[in-house]
């Protein structure tokens, strides 16, 4: 990263974190270049490229200001209530039928799972495959199948000790996408009828796999900022038989949520001291917006007790479906599951994410990436603070590509999606995100998608929508 990228990401930091208000005056060039030591230069690259983000404007003779579409009026949504102590799962067919309504390309996404595929160097990726079964070893097709990709595994090991983490290659297993590690690690550790803690709200896959396997749910609450509630938490662990935990410890979907460092390490060694182990949905990891990454709490593990997932689906390439999970004490179980069911991901995918990680520029893609849902955000957020009721709560994640609504009492968001469905609006509404069909008020939206004059419409008519309940 460039020195001006940094300084511009320290500047954009104080402003999410309201130390830098709307309208408030940026450091003046000169300033800015004593205090934090840089070049005028530097200073006025930053400047630029925050400008090119939306979170500051220049004002003539007068400086560089916040924008006052940076941050917005709405309220952020409270911790959410408890459910009952166990739950059984029953939530496909609601979230069947929702999932059925992305499949027109020409119904506005703001409840699809994933980014736009504009935002991936999909032709890159490509080249990347065709340059790498061109130097494949025919042995490799069938070498590769079981073990993985050894240049892609050493190219994920490599990401997490640049994160801090060190973990041996054979503790990495190569899945179908992420979606099927935290499958095998939940297999794994379970059987049916056993108690599984998840979020809640808590992404709506995490209870079709729950609901699959024959397991129960146990809900803990998720504070929109810190993440779940370890009171809670320590309080179920202590009085029920609850066998494993599926949490995402970083931009939770569909909250946003980021748990601080200290609180993972002290997730962690709750954990460890009842030795129930954590399967990690870090499927956004490369996703934040800031300078520095949210380390995992896999970073504190020190028992193999926790099962850390993460995929090039959100990040990359979606369609390759190429993900991992680094195993800990339970590696050798979730390979020997993965070759008892579906053997292996594909070869070529795995060779062409594992040449582009080498060769492609994978680091400046994310910059990229990051910037443009960092913007889309903003453009959704004001969308909102313009059109959406009086009352409205937003999330204000610091990455990833989805804003969860808590709207006004009257609203059922079950009734709202199928209204604004038939207006050519999709979105995500609250229940599928509970084992307990909660959050009935409430919606995700995704802003994963480049803003454009349809975006803003199809905000401006669910504002509409919402004001008829």
């Amino acid at each position: 990263m460039k020195r001006y990228e940094k300084f511009a990401d320290q500047i954009a930091e104080l402003i999410r974190a309201g130390v830098l208000a709307p309208g408030e005056k940026v450091p003046s060039v000169r300033h800015a270049s004593r205090t934090y030591g840089v070049s005028p230069s530097t200073v006025f690259q930053a400047y630029y490229l925050l400008e090119d983000r939306g979170l500051i404007q220049a004002r003539a003779r007068s400086g560089y200001f916040v924008r006052e579409l940076a941050r917005h009026s709405l309220a952020e949504p409270e911790t959410s209530a408890q459910a009952a102590q166990t739950t059984e799962v029953d939530v496909s067919e609601l979230v069947f039928s929702v999932l059925g309504s992305l499949k027109d390309p020409h119904t506005v996404p703001f409840g699809s799972a994933f980014p736009s595929p504009q935002l991936f160097p999909l032709p890159r990726l490509a080249r990347s495959m065709a340059h790498a079964l061109r130097d494949m070893p025919a042995h490799a097709v069938i070498a590769d199948m079981t073990s993985g990709n050894p240049d892609l595994r050493r190219q994920i090991a490599l990401r997490y000790m640049v994160a801090g983490v060190r973990l041996a290659l054979d503790e990495l297993v190569i899945t179908n996408g992420a979606l099927e590690a935290l499958n095998l690690c939940l297999q794994t550790v379970t059987s049916p009828g056993d108690l599984v803690a998840i979020e809640a709200p808590a992404f709506y896959a995490t209870l079709q796999v729950l609901e699959r396997l024959k397991l129960k749910a146990v809900e803990i609450p998720v504070n929109p900022r810190e993440g779940i509630d370890l009171e809670v938490l320590a309080e179920r662990l202590a009085n029920l038989p609850i066998k494993a935990c599926w949490f995402m410890s970083s931009l939770q979907n569909p909250l946003g949520a980021s748990m601080s460092d200290a609180k993972k390490q002290a997730l962690y060694q709750l954990l460890l001291q009842h030795q129930v182990p954590l399967i990690e949905d870090d499927v956004y990891a490369e996703l934040y917006y800031g300078a520095q990454p949210p380390k995992p709490v896999k970073s504190f593990d020190t028992d193999g007790l926790v099962m850390h997932c993460g995929s090039f689906s959100k990040s990359l390439a979606p369609g390759y479906r190429v993900g991992w999970v680094a195993g800990g004490r339970y590696a050798e179980q979730i390979s020997r599951l993965k070759l008892m069911t579906t053997i292996s991901p594909s070869v070529p995918a795995q060779a062409a994410i594992a040449d582009y990680l080498q060769h492609g520029g994978y680091d400046r893609h994310l910059r990229k990436l990051r910037h443009a849902l960092e913007t889309q955000q903003d453009a959704m957020l004001a969308s909102a603070a313009r059109h959406f009721p009086a009352g409205t709560r937003v999330t204000r994640p610091s990455g990833g590509y989805f804003l969860w609504f808590e709207f006004p009492e009257p609203v059922d968001s079950l009734q709202l999606f199928q209204l604004a469905l038939a207006q050519g609006i999709s979105l995500a509404p609250g229940p599928i995100f509970s084992a307990t069909r909660r959050f009935r008020n409430c919606a995700r939206l995704n802003h994963g998608h480049p803003w454009d004059a349809q975006s803003e419409q199809a905000m401006e008519l669910l504002g509409r929508i919402l004001a008829s309940f």
